[in-house]
């Protein structure tokens, strides 16, 4: 791809390779539709698939670099609360544009198109090369639409993730794609992330259903909490796993020996090591602009305003009308069938910023693009110690995971 100029995409008007025309006149007109549009049936491959990815255009290639990885998974093997896995990744995201625009038939509005990428992203463990993830998925683009109404601000898209899981997962999470410029991921105390619409990526456990009451939508911690102090000022249960001045051992199992460079502070914030990149690059006489993508299965994300918030402390929202979505989970994963639901690990609610970023020397002029995102995935299951005793807390347990990656040539 030409790094010589970053434009922001937008999308040609009308879909002359799909043949929108009139509706038939053998067609008799129900309400306002009779002077809909429609997609014919007929397809033509577009003179360039590119052209209208609107703010999705920059993903297309190949990006490849290293990442983390920080998540609380069942421990049933060990007999205790939760095996604490952290890793340091390899990672490779191959995005391919979709040869065709896909035509979406309305009932209520005249027919849509949607345009988008294919994916495949591989992830390994960067010491040992092993398999830690794969997901096949795509990215799409919608118009605004009437019925229902949906509609992204003058500078923006709304975009869509579909995801598939090996674990027995499947995702669709729904946003926004949006413009920035300056440092992104860097974050101003009491706002968002730079380009991003959350306001942490913390590693804290969080209170979920049927702990909770159902309705209760589940708040996540501010950036800077930690386990200990959460729990402390909350009467809760300790998590040792969490904490790196508690060695690893049977009560407390966690990956061991820990990865290079993983602090305190990374275990409780794991998006800090996205932040150290860009600080190294400001450093160095760096300048940013490109598209974040926030997308999340639920239109409203609540956290604490505070770090190490008590339970009944100030909260602030993360809302788009756009948000929208839900994971899909196997029945080993989590049995609906039961109430309350039976299970081993739910995957509860997902959001994630993708900051896809041209980063030009301020000197030379020399320019490359960089793909970073922070992603919130949280797993739903009951502390195993207080089960023992008759007691029923279940918890949300983040699974938090970062990359930093530069696309090249393959």
């Amino acid at each position: 791809m030409d790094n010589d100029t970053l434009t922001q995409p937008k999308a040609k008007t009308g879909c002359p390779w799909n043949l929108q025309e009139p509706v038939p006149a053998n067609l008799k007109p129900v309400g306002n539709r009779k002077n809909a549009e429609h997609i014919s049936s007929k397809r033509f491959a577009p003179a360039d698939v590119s052209d209208d990815l609107g703010l999705l255009t920059h993903l297309a290639g190949s990006w490849a670099g290293e990442g983390f990885n920080l998540i609380a998974r069942p421990a049933f093997n060990f007999g205790t609360d939760l095996f604490l896995q952290v890793n340091r990744t390899r990672e490779t995201l191959k995005f391919d544009p979709i040869g065709s625009p896909i035509p979406n038939r309305g009932f209520e509005q005249k027919d849509i198109t949607l345009h988008g990428l294919t994916y495949l992203q591989k992830i390994s463990d960067l010491a040992t090369g092993g398999a830690l993830h794969i997901e096949p998925g795509i990215w799409v683009r919608q118009p605004n639409t009437k019925a229902p109404a949906e509609s992204a601000p003058s500078d923006a898209e709304i975009v869509c993730r579909m995801a598939s899981i090996p674990h027995g997962n499947t995702v669709l999470a729904q946003g926004l794609a949006e413009h920035f410029t300056g440092p992104p991921t860097l974050q101003i105390p009491g706002k968002p992330f730079h380009g991003s619409s959350f306001y942490a990526f913390n590693s804290t456990p969080i209170g979920a259903p049927p702990t909770v009451p159902a309705t209760a939508a589940p708040v996540f911690s501010a950036t800077g909490s930690s386990q200990k102090q959460t729990a402390a000022v909350n009467a809760l249960t300790v998590f040792n796993e969490y904490n790196l001045a508690v060695a690893e051992g049977a009560t407390n199992p966690r990956t061991n020996p820990l990865p290079p460079g993983i602090t305190q502070a990374v275990i409780d914030d794991p998006i800090l090591l996205l932040q150290n990149v860009i600080n190294n690059q400001v450093e160095d006489g760096y300048t940013f602009e490109g598209t974040a993508l926030n997308i999340a299965t639920v239109q409203t994300v609540d956290f604490f305003q505070s770090k190490n918030s008590v339970l009944t402390g100030p909260t602030v929202a993360a809302s788009l009308p756009e948000f929208n979505g839900g994971p899909e989970n196997i029945l080993f994963l989590i049995d609906d069938r039961t109430t309350p639901p039976n299970g081993n690990a739910q995957t509860a609610v997902i959001y994630a910023t993708f900051w896809i970023t041209k980063v030009t020397h301020k000197k030379t002029g020399e320019s490359f693009m960089q793909l970073q995102y922070a992603q919130m995935v949280t797993l739903n299951f009951p502390v195993r110690s207080l089960l023992s005793k008759g007691t029923l807390v279940n918890l949300g347990w983040p699974h938090i995971s970062v990359a930093t990656l530069r696309k090249g040539f393959g």
